[in-house]
């Protein structure tokens, strides 16, 4: 063989290389990615945004029997992004502490998407439990790439590990609980 065809060999061994390693840097990416896609069958009806009052109900007994310790080892994850202790401050997401019963997107100094301010209200455990679900269906728009926590009584831990972070907890529902009553705290 001479010189040049050497030299193609190397140019499309460099191509196809190349080519290879973008695909498998691409393949692992979608493995990283935070985001998560449900399809639903046709035939199943859409959930509207709200609880219902028996969805309410389910999630209030399931809270009152939440674990605060089993919570606060769930809720390491969210440490990646959000400060939980009090006082210090926010990472790429707000602060956490003091959140229950607090209004949504109130951190003072922490930049909120258009769509979590115009979301409004308070973060109530029924409104924590929906956002937990899935924070991209709960409010359309936010900037919160976590995918969500699918298991109801994992979201009732982190709940509980929460309300129990702060300096004026709210009460827990009790066995056979209705519906959490709407507290407001005007200091978030």
């Amino acid at each position: 063989m001479d010189a040049n065809a050497y030299r193609i060999n190397k140019i499309l061994g460099l191509v196809l290389g190349s080519a290879l390693f973008l695909q498998a840097v691409h393949m692992i990416d979608q493995n990283f990615t935070p985001t998560r896609i449900v399809a639903k069958p046709a035939s199943e009806p859409a959930k509207p945004k709200g609880e219902t009052a028996a969805g309410a109900q389910s999630f209030a007994s399931v809270l009152a029997s939440a674990s605060v310790e089993r919570g606060a080892q769930i809720a390491k994850q969210c440490e990646i992004c959000h400060n939980l202790g009090k006082g210090l401050g926010s990472k790429i997401g707000p602060d956490l502490y003091g959140v229950v019963g607090h209004k949504v997107a109130s951190e003072s100094g922490f930049n909120y998407s258009a769509a979590l301010k115009a979301k409004g209200g308070t973060w109530t455990f029924d409104a924590l439990n929906v956002w937990l679900t899935n924070p991209r269906a709960d409010v359309s728009g936010t900037l919160m790439t976590y995918a969500g926590i699918d298991s109801e009584k994992q979201r009732a831990d982190v709940i509980a590990y929460l309300n129990s972070n702060s300096d004026n907890p709210l009460p827990l529902p009790t066995a056979g609980a209705q519906a959490q009553p709407d507290t407001t705290s005007p200091s978030k």
